[in-house]
């Protein structure tokens, strides 16, 4: 496996921080299967974010999740070849630090939702935020991760073309 420079990001730190966003998402999804029955829900922030536990067998905002189950094994493969992907990926750019990071982190999640998938057939979601009628879709930590891995992913490439002018 090829190395990467000193002063970048390597292997087997950025294989131990996708565990440790695992570790916390599986973590938080136990903590809240235990404290919670399906549906109940719970003030965090009123008017604005409440714990609950739901449970998607979709992708994001329950894409597909009234699909018949086919799906589960779908989203289970895209999961295992992305984290694949990026673990290539890691090796390959390992000097790109914020590339890294984003990429660290969109396999932690994706993974974290792959297990959840693996062992229950869903996916346990928990956190909801809302203000008045509108309610956002429930998500958990594995989405959260994902969703800052991609904007990260944006950011890196927005500082890479700043940087090309």
């Amino acid at each position: 496996m090829a190395k990467a420079p000193r002063s970048g990001f390597g292997l087997l730190p950025a294989l131990i921080a996708i565990l440790v966003v695992i570790v916390v998402d599986q973590a938080s999804k136990l903590a809240i299967t235990r404290l919670f029955a399906y549906g109940d829900r719970k003030p965090v922030l009123p008017g604005f974010l409440d714990l609950t536990l739901l449970y998607n067998k979709g992708a994001a905002f329950s894409f597909l999740s009234n699909a018949g189950g086919w799906q589960r094994w779908f989203f289970t493969a895209i999961g295992v070849g992305a984290a694949i992907f990026i673990v290539f990926m890691l090796v390959k750019h390992g000097s790109q630090r914020l590339f890294c990071v984003a990429l660290v982190l969109i396999a932690g999640g994706a993974l974290g939702n792959v297990i959840d998938r693996l062992l229950h057939g869903h996916v346990v979601d928990f956190i909801l935020v809302y203000h008045r009628d509108w309610t956002f879709p429930a998500f958990n930590v594995a989405d959260s991760a994902i969703t800052i891995g991609a904007a990260l992913l944006i950011l890196d490439e927005l500082l890479r073309v700043r940087r090309g002018r």
